[in-house]
């Protein structure tokens, strides 16, 4: 969930950036007495996300002014649509400007980008999940975004579950720990409620990983007729996660070779932001 202290701290952070010393050319250019009216308007078809970010851009920056959106985060736009107005003081308004659509841009391309991975499997039972390749500092927001597209999160952080890799298996077999040795011995320690999740890179290291219990399997970079045949292999015994250069070109096949979550690091390392503006309104 995208708490009011995440937004308001990496908010505030952006603002000290944008201006530590206030904003000269309103401070030099703008009277104190003026005010301004702007709307933010999309310039492209899309999702929208951060619609509480952005608004934090302008309160933070001067509590008189006010933003008011048409509707809420994951609502689909179209081109030309006014999608906020704010109103306020004119240097609060124009200070706060590029911050506030910096994020709602950023946010909004990684929910319409989302939502087209979501669409391309829709019929079938896969579901579309982020991963952790994501802006430092901003993970919180931009997992919010992929959600308003009709995608899923993954684990949050490294706290959250146990997700051994290949490096991991790599460093066990250093150790002369057999896979299925290694990973029931990680089992025994973990608590009850803690996931465990298992990457393979080849199908003769199915079963063995199968062995030990585990809840998730992650096909990693597997193609297509291999990945049928894994999800044959762990025949419902664990859920099975494909990963791995997933497109929006491959993501339905990859769906309907049956497995239960598909894993795409590209939603938020490579979303463009989306295009939007914001016009001062002139009476």
């Amino acid at each position: 969930m995208l708490t009011a202290a995440t937004v308001t701290s990496a908010v505030a952070a952006a603002l000290a950036e944008d201006a530590p010393w206030g904003d000269v050319t309103c401070e030099t250019f703008l009277p104190p007495s003026a005010t301004a009216t702007a709307q933010l308007r999309a310039r492209s078809d899309g999702v929208l996300a951060g619609a509480e970010v952005f608004t934090a851009a302008f309160t933070l920056t001067d509590p008189h002014t006010s933003v008011t959106f048409a509707a809420g985060d994951g609502i689909h736009f179209a081109g030309g649509d006014v999608l906020a107005e704010v109103s306020g003081p004119a240097r609060a308004v124009l200070q706060a400007e590029r911050i506030g659509l910096n994020f709602v841009q950023r946010m909004s391309g990684i929910a319409t980008l989302t939502s087209r991975y979501v669409a391309e499997v829709a019929g079938t039972k896969a579901r579309i999940v982020d991963t952790r390749k994501t802006t430092p500092g901003l993970r919180a927001l931009e997992r919010h975004a992929v959600r308003c597209g009709g995608g899923h999160n993954h684990r949050f952080s490294l706290s959250d579950a146990v997700m051994v890799k290949d490096n991991h298996l790599a460093v066990a077999a250093a150790q002369g720990l057999s896979v299925t040795d290694a990973l029931q011995a990680a089992r025994v320690r973990l608590g009850h409620t803690t996931h465990l999740e298992v990457e393979v890179d080849s199908l003769d290291q199915i079963e063995p990983v199968l062995a030990a219990g585990v809840d998730t399997i992650m096909l990693d970079n597997f193609s297509l007729p291999d990945l049928r045949t894994g999800v044959e292999l762990v025949a419902g015994r664990a859920i099975v996660e494909a990963s791995g250069t997933i497109r929006l070109e491959t993501v339905r096949a990859v769906a309907e070779t049956g497995v239960d979550v598909i894993s795409v690091g590209a939603l938020t390392h490579s979303a463009p932001a989306l295009d939007l503006g914001l016009d001062v309104v002139v009476a």
